[in-house]
C-alpha cells in the first residue's frame, strides 16, 4: 500500500519473519531507517542484503520488541500469533494511530491493549477486513442502537467435505484457501473457523459486544465481509473485495479515503451471493469461541494457546485436523475454573499461555 504513493511516507523501521530477500528488498526500496528480521540467526544474512543501503540490520525477538518501541505516526501490529501481543502494546504506548493485524493481541490479552490505548489517547484501528467493516458501518451511529453483529465467513476449502472425510485432512490440504492468501498458518485456521472463532472474540474485545450480540454468517464468496443489524431492523452490510488491501488502505490513511488499487466490484456480473448458517458440528471452533467468552477472565488466553499448540502438532502431522478442536476444547475445561478468577495482567497471560502449550503436548 506504501508502493502506491510512496512520496506521502517516511518509513521508520519493517520487520520480517524469515523472508530475508524480501525484507531487505523493501526496506531499500522505501528507504527504511531500520529492518528487523525475527529470526535472530538470519541477522547476518539481512545485514549482507543491505550492505551499501541507509538501512541498519537488526534480529532477534528484542530487537523487534525494540522497533515497536520506535515513536511514528502511524504503526502496524502484524507479527502473527501470540508473540505480536507484547509488540502491540509497546507500540501503543508511542504512536497515535496504531493498525491492528494481530488478533491475539485482543484474544489472549483482552481489555489489556484498548486499556493501553486509552493511557495513551491512541486510536486502535482494525485491519481485520471483518472488523474494519464493523469499524466502519458504525461510524456517526449510536452504539445503543445496535441489534447484532454479523461475521462472515468463507466456510474455508472444507465447507461442503463429509465430516468423516475431514479427520484425514493433510496440512497442504487446509491451507488451499479458495479466496484469500493469507499464509500457511491463518489458512489452516480459517479452514477449520479457528480464524473466525479468533475473531468474534476480537470484536467483543474491540467494540464491546456483548457475545449474544455476535453471529457468524457463512458467506462462500467473501463479498461482504460484516453486517450490522439495529434496533429497528435495518441491516447495514460492508461490500467489498476480497482483497487485504482495502483494508489495509483503510486504516493507513484514515480518517480520509484514498483511492487504493482494488478491484471494482460489478453486480451485474456476480449475479447472486450465498449466506448459510455455519455448520457447528463440522466447525466446532465457533462454540468453543462462545465459550471462552462466557468463562472470561484469561480464558482468551487459554483458548489461543491451545489452538496454536494444536496447530504446531498438526503441522507436524502429530495429531488430525479435528483434533485442533478437541485439544482446544479439553484445555478450556481443565481451565476453566482457575483463569476465570485470575487478573488479565501481560505476566498472567504470558504464565497462561506457557503452561496451556505444555499441558497440549502432554496430550499427545
Amino acid at each position: 500500500m506504501i508502493g502506491h504513493a510512496p512520496d506521502l511516507f517516511d518509513v521508520a523501521v519493517l520487520t520480517g519473519g524469515r523472508n530475508v530477500a524480501l525484507l531487505a528488498e523493501q526496506a531499500r526500496r522505501f528507504g527504511a531507517d531500520v529492518a528487523v528480521i525475527a529470526d535472530e540467526s538470519l541477522t547476518g544474512d539481512l545485514r549482507d542484503a543491505l550492505a551499501g543501503s541507509r538501512t541498519e540490520a537488526r534480529g532477534g525477538r528484542a530487537a523487534l520488541i525494540e522497533a515497536a518501541a520506535v515513536p511514528v505516526d502511524w504503526a502496524l501490529s502484524a507479527v502473527v500469533g501470540f508473540a505480536g501481543l507484547e509488540m502491540s502494546l509497546a507500540a501503543a504506548r508511542v504512536t497515535p494511530v496504531l493498525a491492528l493485524a494481530n488478533k491475539e493481541s485482543l484474544v489472549c490479552g483482552g481489555p489489556l491493549l484498548p486499556q493501553v490505548c486509552a493511557r495513551h489517547d491512541t486510536v486502535l484501528l482494525p485491519v481485520d477486513s471483518e472488523h474494519s467493516a464493523i469499524f466502519q458501518l458504525l461510524l456517526g451511529e449510536d452504539r445503543q442502537s445496535v441489534e447484532r453483529v454479523i461475521l462472515t465467513a468463507s466456510g474455508g476449502p472444507f465447507r461442503d467435505m463429509p465430516l468423516e472425510d475431514m479427520a484425514t485432512v493433510t496440512p497442504e490440504q487446509a491451507a488451499a484457501h479458495p479466496n484469500w492468501d493469507m499464509g500457511q498458518r491463518i489458512s489452516i485456521d480459517s479452514a477449520s473457523m479457528f480464524n473466525k472463532a479468533m475473531e468474534l472474540i476480537e470484536a467483543k474485545e474491540m467494540f464491546g459486544f456483548h457475545p449474544n450480540q455476535l453471529e457468524v454468517l457463512v458467506h462462500p464468496q467473501s463479498l461482504m465481509h460484516s453486517l450490522i443489524g439495529y434496533r429497528d431492523g435495518a441491516l447495514v452490510a460492508h461490500v467489498g473485495p476480497p482483497d487485504m488491501r482495502a483494508a489495509i488502505g483503510y486504516a493507513l490513511y484514515w480518517p480520509d479515503r484514498a483511492d487504493l488499487p482494488v478491484a471494482r466490484l460489478d453486480f451485474g456480473q456476480i449475479g447472486q451471493m450465498e449466506f448459510h448458517h455455519p455448520d457447528l458440528a463440522r466447525f466446532p471452533a465457533i462454540s468453543l469461541a462462545f465459550e471462552t467468552m462466557r468463562i472470561g477472565g484469561l480464558a482468551g488466553a487459554v483458548f489461543n494457546a491451545a489452538k496454536e499448540a494444536s496447530l504446531d502438532l498438526f503441522l507436524q502431522r502429530r495429531i488430525g485436523f479435528l483434533d485442533m478442536a478437541r485439544y482446544t476444547e479439553k484445555a478450556l475445561a481443565e481451565y476453566s475454573g482457575s483463569v476465570s478468577r485470575l487478573e488479565v495482567t501481560f505476566d498472567n497471560v504470558s504464565r497462561t499461555d506457557a503452561d496451556v502449550r505444555h499441558y497440549i503436548n502432554k496430550l499427545v
